[in-house]
């Protein structure tokens, strides 16, 4: 069952030389109980359109069509009052940087009660006893005694694990978990993924999980969409994605992975992203695709189911 519905989004950026567009008709479904990776460089639009889930966007973004529907409701349309009761307590957001996402001048427990204490239902004592019963939730030693701390007393990964708690407080439906793993040590990132993976699980929770890494998406996504420069090229369950790969895209980024075979050479994608000031017709991807054939490859290419749920936006597939 679908609990976030984006729907043709379009979204450009205005700038002092003019507006550019940056989405390209984005459609995503994020289903109930699922981790669904948005996989892609930076700069593709993973984190706008994250954002936009929200409708939490730089000023000078303009969404120029689309919709995004959650409980019969048209995010993208609803007043003010509506979305700040949807933010945090129905969709919460891990951000990119666990070191700067909280107040330095406050500890962990006033941030932990002010989440909770948004509700407004519980008492003071109701409110301390379930701070500690979220951070105890991600497996922060001594909950208790964290109350009282600063964040500056904490490791990047107990920091995470704070800012993970407070979607838990909220008892959100969705996570939004914007690359969660970031200047985190390996042995930390599997951790901070192995918790989502059991809030996943233990709560049905919906997770938008954006990434640039399919390491982590191998062992933890159910779903994954790839995008290239403001569009989905490629939508596919797990197994299916990896078993039989399609767009010339995903194909160099999985041929750019490191591997323990020692016969295997580390490929680069040729090229750089291109800007969204950028004038490129048909496919974005043309410039630095090998397969490019330039008699079809002019046409924008649209997202087309090719074998079992596998979407793909390409002529040569």
């Amino acid at each position: 069952m679908s609990v976030v519905d984006i729907n043709g989004l379009n979204l450009s950026f205005k700038l002092e030389n003019g507006v550019f567009p940056t989405l390209y008709d984005v459609s995503l479904s994020l289903k109930e109980g699922e981790i669904h990776a948005l996989v892609g460089e930076s700069g593709c639009g993973k984190s706008v359109t994250a954002m936009s889930i929200i409708k939490l966007l730089p000023k000078n973004a303009v969404i120029t069509g689309g919709e995004i529907i959650y409980n019969g409701m048209n995010i993208l349309s609803a007043p003010p009052s509506e979305l700040r009761k949807l933010r945090g307590s129905e969709i919460a957001l891990i951000p990119q940087d666990p070191m700067t996402s909280l107040n330095p001048l406050y500890t962990i427990g006033n941030q932990l009660l002010e989440v909770i204490e948004k509700d407004g239902n519980l008492t003071k004592d109701e409110a301390i006893e379930k701070a500690i019963e979220v951070l105890s939730l991600v497996k922060m030693p001594n909950p208790k005694e964290k109350l009282d701390v600063y964040p500056h007393e904490l490791s990047g990964g107990m920091k995470q694990r704070v800012i993970i708690a407070m979607a838990l407080a909220t008892s959100a439906k969705v996570i939004i978990a914007d690359e969660p793993t970031t200047a985190l040590d390996v042995t930390i990132q599997a951790q901070i993924m192995k918790l989502l993976n059991e809030i996943k699980t233990n709560f049905k929770t919906t997770i938008l999980l954006i990434t640039h890494d399919l390491g982590l998406v191998g062992e933890y996504a159910d779903e994954i969409s790839v995008m290239y420069s403001g569009r989905i090229v490629e939508n596919a369950p797990k197994d299916e994605f990896f078993k039989n790969t399609m767009h010339p895209y995903s194909k160099a980024l999985m041929n750019a992975l490191p591997s323990n075979t020692k016969d295997k050479i580390l490929k680069t994608i040729s090229g750089q992203p291109p800007s969204i000031q950028e004038q490129i017709v048909g496919c974005r991807f043309s410039p630095r695709c090998e397969m490019c054939d330039s008699a079809i490859c002019g046409a924008v290419p649209l997202l087309a189911e090719k074998h079992n749920s596998h979407f793909v936006a390409c002529h040569r597939v």
